[in-house]
């Protein structure tokens, strides 16, 4: 996804952000909400389209197309630097609260003169919100947690802002003359769910030209080092990007040192030292005499410790050392194993490409199955009625005939209410290929109610994976509180699935939850959740969230032909 297309679509929903705190029309503000996650979606380069071009973009009108144009001739939007100037700073610093909102914003800034998240925390450990019309002691509770959830992320980026700009990075320096080898290592190597600064690995004999055109390159703001050996740089948006250049002899061991984590290279230079040699990122050395004894592949240095090549997701530190000194690393699962998509959206509700637009998105994947799982009637403002669905359905036994290699599952996307209640009756329930069940709402139920609504969906034979199961948001919502080993003993039981989230804010369920689950004898689903055509791109997020998960292909039911994942969720 183009760069312009995500500062574009930021700026469309601060719109919509600002529009809220004025008191603005509320079908407009969906309006800009709705456009922002289209524009953020779109596959092409905004900045290359004129204002024609730019209404071709699902749901962006006139009105919205010119405010795109404003921005690719201005490098802003207007209407939103006039809102900025109306709204006092500290509301706005406020609303980056996740769980306060606009108008909640506006009231303690109008009542109370509190203008900073660290004001708003004070105040509410003195008690004087409690005063305020709509501030009880359970509105202070959600907000303290949305103070620790924006305390928590701090400046880590989600993962695929870091992973978009690490690619970027590493075909610009692979085309280089001097660059023999070129990858991006660190915490984006390891697929963890946030980035702190990315890491970027070079070989080369000749390491100033690289370091030239590496601060050169159009989104560098600020060179903060600058050396042959490592420079750094920040981006306009204030992510640190380190570069550094190491002898080609010395790539595996560099690779291998600078993947991390700390503490998985703690275990491995334990193990070096007791074998006599010391290991550091220009390779594994014998401790007397110095002699290099490997380095030029991370293969090489992993077998003269006496352990197989580890795969980055599994450096943690967390039995990965012990289960390959006993040769028990898992298989691990990966894109090319996923044989279906179990989990997408059209434009018949909140997605934003036709029916017809994903599956050929869907069939250029070169997937054997896919589900179209539109939202069910109970989420209220996607307007689903048993008419649309059903008229979907005939509409994707229509267009099966022209996809012989891809079979298309008609499903939906269910809401699990409050009780553990779903949408629709079992006679209707059972006419879909699969049904994912979701929570939407309610999200601050204790742990007991909470756990018995996931069991009693898990008990619906209709129901037959739990999506997003934590409900998280990262940086904007917590995930919901429940007992996970309870909830998955009856998803084992009931052979309900449990779904990992592929989108970036979700990448859910999370790495520790997935090791819980499997250890309980749960099955995983691994989705796009795809409301967009760019949004498939998004599945190598959700496949690496599984491997952190140690998950192997057999764990994960949409890597098994149709016919075992019809048995195994009863759909024979």
């Amino acid at each position: 996804m183009a760069r312009a297309n995500d500062e574009a679509a930021e700026l469309i929903q601060e719109l919509a952000d600002l529009l809220s705190i004025t008191g603005g029309d509320a079908f407009k503000i969906r309006a800009y909400e709705k456009a922002a996650r289209a524009v953020a979606g779109f596959p092409d380069d905004i900045s290359g389209l004129d204002l024609d071009g730019l209404k071709k973009i699902p749901t962006v009108g006139t009105a919205i197309a010119k405010k795109l144009a404003d921005y690719n001739e201005t490098g802003t939007i207007r209407q939103v630097e006039d809102l900025r100037a109306q709204i006092p700073a500290g509301v706005r610093a406020l609303t980056a609260i996740p769980t306060l909102g606009p108008k909640k914003a506006l009231a303690v800034y109008e009542e109370l003169g509190i203008s900073s998240v660290p004001e708003l925390a004070q105040a509410i450990q003195e008690g004087r919100l409690r005063g305020l019309k709509g501030f009880g002691a359970k509105t202070e509770d959600n907000i303290l947690r949305g103070i620790e959830l924006l305390q928590s992320s701090g400046e880590r980026v989600l993962i695929d802002v870091a992973a978009d700009l690490a690619d970027e990075i590493v075909a610009a320096l692979s085309a280089l003359p001097a660059v023999q080898r070129c990858a991006h290592a660190g915490s984006l190597r390891r697929m963890r769910e946030t980035i702190g600064d990315i890491d970027v690995l070079a070989a080369s004999d000749d390491p100033r030209p690289i370091m030239e055109a590496f601060t050169a390159l159009p989104f560098v703001a600020d060179v903060v080092v600058s050396g042959d050996k490592k420079t750094s740089i920040r981006t306009a948006k204030g992510l640190q990007v380190d570069l550094r250049v190491v002898p080609p002899a010395s790539w595996g061991a560099a690779l291998q040192y600078f993947t991390g984590s700390q503490a998985h290279n703690i275990r491995t230079r334990e193990i070096a030292v007791r074998a006599g040699l010391k290991l550091s990122e220009y390779g594994l050395f014998d401790n007397e005499t110095d002699e290099l004894i490997v380095s030029s592949t991370e293969e090489e240095v992993y077998e003269r410790l006496g352990l197989p090549w580890i795969p980055p997701a599994l450096r943690e530190d967390t039995g990965e050392i012990e289960a390959a000194l006993a040769s028990d690393l898992p298989r691990l699962v990966t894109v090319d194993d996923l044989r279906g998509d179990l989990h997408s959206h059209t434009d018949l509700t909140d997605g934003l490409a036709t029916l017809e637009e994903m599956v050929e998105k869907a069939a250029s994947r070169g997937l054997e199955y896919y589900a179209v799982t539109d939202h069910a009637p109970n989420l209220f403002m996607q307007r689903m009625t048993d008419e649309k669905m059903l008229a979907q359905r005939e509409q994707i036994r229509a267009l099966q005939a022209e996809y012989p290699g891809l079979t298309l599952l008609h499903g939906t996307e269910l809401n699990i209410d409050p009780d553990g209640e779903v949408d629709w009756d079992a006679d209707f329930l059972s006419g879909f290929d699969i049904c994912v069940a979701s929570v939407h709402s309610a999200f601050t139920q204790d742990a007991a109610e909470m756990t018995r609504r996931f069991v009693r969906a898990c008990e619906n034979p209709h129901v037959h994976v739990i999506g997003h199961p934590t409900a998280r948001l990262i940086g904007k919502r917590p995930p919901v509180d429940a007992d996970w080993d309870e909830v998955f003993r009856a998803a084992a039981r009931t052979r309900t699935a449990m779904e990992i989230d592929s989108f970036p804010d979700r990448l859910d369920l999370p790495a520790g939850l997935i090791r819980r689950a499997l250890r309980l004898g749960v099955k995983f689903s691994i989705d796009t959740d795809a409301h967009a055509l760019g949004h498939h791109r998004n599945i190598r997020y959700g496949v690496g969230t599984a491997q952190r998960g140690w998950l192997t292909p057999d764990d994960v039911i949409n890597t098994w032909p149709l016919d075992r994942l019809r048995a195994y969720i009863g759909k024979t």
